[in-house]
């Protein structure tokens, strides 16, 4: 862990290999600063012998000026489930600076990663920049869920500009950018942005299986949809006014798909 001027620089990183028995090893499990991470109880991760890690916010983070970051990387045939223990809430520093959360994970052929963390909020007069950076290879399995909230009950949200990057077999698979609060491009919240819902987010599953039978796509009710993408891997995008209905929705499609 290092200072940044007036914040700080810390890496959390996780390394999942298969341990010849059918079970997933943990050889590396390092956290810094407000990047804890503890093993926990194996809940998934392509049904028996995969691994659990929960993220566990040791302090206050992300501020402004602050550069966090998540790595986790797969070997081949590992299994592997992230989720974290609490919300994250971008919060303002002392000098106006952004503060940028960048995670990135590589799974090798065969890998399967479960990516559940808990929401993001998005804290008034907050300025985060979020990227979110996946390399698959051919046959590894991802399902990776992002919930964004934009600020506490009753408050304004922050600046929040999130990107998510995935490559499958090194060729482009998914490339989409946001950017909502004070100061993001107008019409973010208009009709075709988020008309007036203050919590967003996307399950992007990853499957083999989709290159022959894909998900077909269309409305998951009134605020969400399934859309195939150009490869072995959906996407479903929601709206809710609310952290605890949008979980609801991403939920249900995990379950209604046997995800």
């Amino acid at each position: 862990m290092a200072a940044a001027g007036a914040g700080l620089r810390a890496t959390a990183r996780i390394r999942a290999v298969a341990d010849g028995r059918g079970g997933t090893a943990l050889p590396l499990l390092a956290g810094e600063g407000p990047l804890a991470l503890r093993r926990t109880r194996s809940t998934g991760a392509g049904g028996a012998g995969g691994a659990s890690v929960t993220l566990v916010g040791a302090m206050s983070a992300p501020l402004g000026g602050d550069h966090l970051a998540v790595e986790a990387e797969l070997g081949p045939g590992a299994r592997l489930t992230v989720g974290s223990a609490a919300a994250t809430l971008a919060l303002p520093g002392r000098d106006g600076a952004p503060a940028r959360y960048g995670t990135r994970l590589v799974l090798a052929e065969g890998a399967a990663l479960r990516w559940l963390p808990e929401p993001l909020v998005s804290v008034r007069r907050s300025d985060l920049r979020v990227h979110t950076r996946v390399e698959l290879a051919p046959t590894a399995r991802l399902l990776l869920r992002e919930e964004q909230v934009l600020g506490r009950a009753g408050e304004e949200p922050g600046l929040l500009r999130s990107r998510l990057t995935v490559s499958l077999g090194g060729r482009p698979l998914l490339d989409q950018e946001l950017a909502c609060g004070p100061g993001a491009p107008g019409g973010w919240d208009g009709p075709a942005g988020l008309a007036g819902h203050r919590a967003l987010g996307q399950l992007l599953v990853v499957d083999p299986r989709f290159a022959e039978h894909p998900p077909p796509a269309g409305p998951l009710g009134d605020l969400a949809a399934v859309t195939p993408l150009a490869g072995p891997a959906v996407l479903v995008t929601a709206l809710a006014p609310d952290a605890l209905r949008l979980r609801a929705v991403l939920d249900a499609a995990i379950r209604d798909h046997d995800w």
